[in-house]
């Protein structure tokens, strides 16, 4: 089954299939990450993205039960060098291939992905098409230009309705804006009485189910495209301890009066480096996202950098300066990746412990 994918600069790539043979258009992104391919198909935040993976072989230790970030995948296909057509590993229930097609998700190998990563790198990320290479180019081309990518990838998928992930702990509002179930892992691991709500919960129904704490989870897209969300924030900040990752970062910035702007290529990968700005230390951390806050935009506001990420010198953490929150632009919860930044999560738990115990005193007074 012979495939080719197409970019929107006109650079074609032929190769084999595997997967669904569905045709498919999406943004093009790459991932660094040696290993972690099935947490990388299963995490939301790719929603709607033809995802490279940079690593020559992929698919040798099959797909298992166990390491899935959600449910159903949200990404739009594979660019691999090389797909193991007979996985080795005891955990493994079904191979890539088998799985993509039972996904209706299709893939391509035999790409030269070291070139592909090349010219996103220098070109930015573009469109691109999978499809048959009995497939006339020039009019997959012209129907990619026409092709507006989806701005709703939250509304895609973020939990249509509110559930509860139950504990004896504090009750942490997780905010599914297309979360990872890692993050719900590393609350559950603390005992926290977790209930996670869809995007668009507005601020007076969250501080209705009375938390102890706030997480604005990952997800995917334009954090400018969910400004119910911003909106959200503006209502809770101040009242209960939050914490935010990733898109939960960037949306925090912006009800705080930052910006945030498209990155040329983005960070995708288990392995970049990030330094706390007031320990010193560095940290390898996994990382997700096509956009950054600007940090020109943080001047004027409440808000203080506390992490840096090496490589680019973008913006990676940011706490405010009254209210008991921060946030980080990496994962760490990890999944795949270094567990470095993990005690973050206690961090957190730290912080709603300190804002109970000050109602505690205030209620004494």
């Amino acid at each position: 089954m012979k495939r080719q994918l197409i970019l929107e600069d006109g650079t074609i790539f032929k190769g084999n299939g595997f997967g669904s043979e569905t045709g498919v258009i999406g943004e093009v992104v790459f991932n660094t990450g040696m290993t972690g391919y099935q947490e990388i198909l299963s995490d939301p935040s790719y929603c709607g993205q033809i995802v490279t993976l940079t690593y020559p072989l992929v698919g040798n230790y099959g797909i298992n039960r166990d390491d899935f970030e959600s449910i159903t995948p949200a990404f739009s296909a594979f660019v691999v060098k090389e797909v193991a057509d007979f996985p080795s590993n005891w955990r493994s229930k079904w191979s890539l291939d088998e799985y993509l097609k039972m996904k209706n998700i299709p893939g391509i190998a035999g790409v030269d992905t070291r070139k592909l990563t090349k010219i996103i790198r220098q070109h930015g990320t573009l469109k691109g098409a999978i499809c048959s290479v009995d497939e006339n180019p020039l009019e997959i081309m012209e129907r990619m230009r026409a092709t507006k990518l989806r701005s709703d990838q939250v509304k895609q998928v973020s939990t249509k309705s509110a559930y509860a992930s139950p504990g004896r702990g504090n009750r942490i509002v997780l905010v599914d804006f297309g979360m990872k179930h890692g993050i719900l892992r590393e609350l559950n691991e603390r005992n926290c009485d977790v209930i996670v709500v869809p995007y668009h919960t507005t601020a007076e129904e969250i501080l209705a189910l009375c938390p102890d704490g706030i997480m604005l989870s990952n997800g995917p897209g334009d954090p400018k495209d969910v400004p119910e969300a911003i909106e959200m924030i503006r209502g809770i900040l101040g009242k209960v301890p939050m914490f935010g990752i990733c898109l939960g970062h960037q949306l925090f910035a912006l009800a705080c009066g930052a910006d945030t702007a498209k990155m040329k290529f983005g960070h995708r990968g288990s392995n970049h480096p990030v330094k706390d700005l007031k320990t010193g230390k560095v940290a390898i951390t996994s990382q997700n996202h096509g956009y950054t806050v600007e940090e020109d935009s943080i001047s004027g506001t409440e808000l203080e950098v506390t992490h840096v990420a090496l490589n680019d010198q973008t913006i990676e953490g940011l706490a405010h300066k009254t209210a008991s929150a921060f946030t980080v632009q990496y994962h760490p919860e990890a999944s795949p990746g270094p567990e470095d930044a993990n005690p973050l999560f206690d961090e957190f738990i730290s912080l709603v412990e300190k804002a109970k115990q000050g109602d505690a005193n205030y209620a004494k007074a």
